[in-house]
């Protein structure tokens, strides 16, 4: 049975949602568009911006259903730190199985896989603040309707009932119509932010002295 949406069309994520989903990560994967055959493997992107947020943490999931099947989700974890503990100590070995690490100097895919090894990346400066973070991607037909906004208001309610004080997010800087949409729906350019890996985060509760 289909999950009760918790928003006009957005649900809670399900098992039999992951291969749609795994298919959606690829199809938005390159700033927005599709990433089909842009790297070795279909699987990397999925490998490393979805299923291992659904394996961790499936709760904080989210999808857009319209009635036949997804059309985008959300995947987020309230604590990156904890994320990243499990990342080394469980999803590492996992991905290892699948991938050769690489070694340096890293080429552009070879530094997707490192990633995979090493989620070092997620520890970015502002955590204290900015906790949680997020992955989000909508295909083109459920773009400009509200979803999207729908999605972060529905990780911002969890957030706040759970008393996480923020959550953060990078992006593609070749991706402007994202930087626009997370600009509309309330996150701030972090100071840690760079012209290459630009980094955005929003308060979910009141900032404490």
């Amino acid at each position: 049975m289909t999950p009760r949406p918790t928003r006009d069309g957005i649900r809670r994520f399900q098992l039999d949602d992951l291969a749609r989903l795994r298919e959606i990560c690829v199809l938005t994967g390159a700033a927005g568009g599709d990433a089909t055959g842009r790297w070795s493997s279909d699987d990397l992107l999925p490998d490393l911006f979805l299923e291992p947020y659904l394996t961790y943490a499936p709760d904080w999931a989210w999808v857009v259903d319209l009635g036949n099947g997804p059309l985008g989700y959300l995947v987020a974890v309230p604590d990156t730190r904890r994320f990243v503990a499990w990342w080394r100590a469980k999803w590492a070995p996992w991905f290892a199985m699948s991938y050769t690490r690489p070694g340096p100097p890293y080429a552009p895919e070879e530094e997707l896989v490192e990633r995979g090894f090493e989620p070092q990346i997620l520890l970015m400066p502002e955590l204290h603040e900015y906790p949680a973070h997020l992955h989000i991607d909508l295909l083109p037909e459920a773009q400009g309707n509200g979803y999207g906004r729908a999605l972060i208001e529905t990780l911002v309610d969890a957030l706040r009932r759970d008393e996480v004080p923020g959550v953060h997010l990078t992006m593609d800087p070749a991706n402007v119509g994202a930087r626009l949409f997370y600009s509309h729906v309330g996150f701030e350019e972090l100071e840690s932010s760079t012209a290459d890996a630009p980094a955005f985060g929003r308060r979910v509760m009141p900032a404490t002295a």
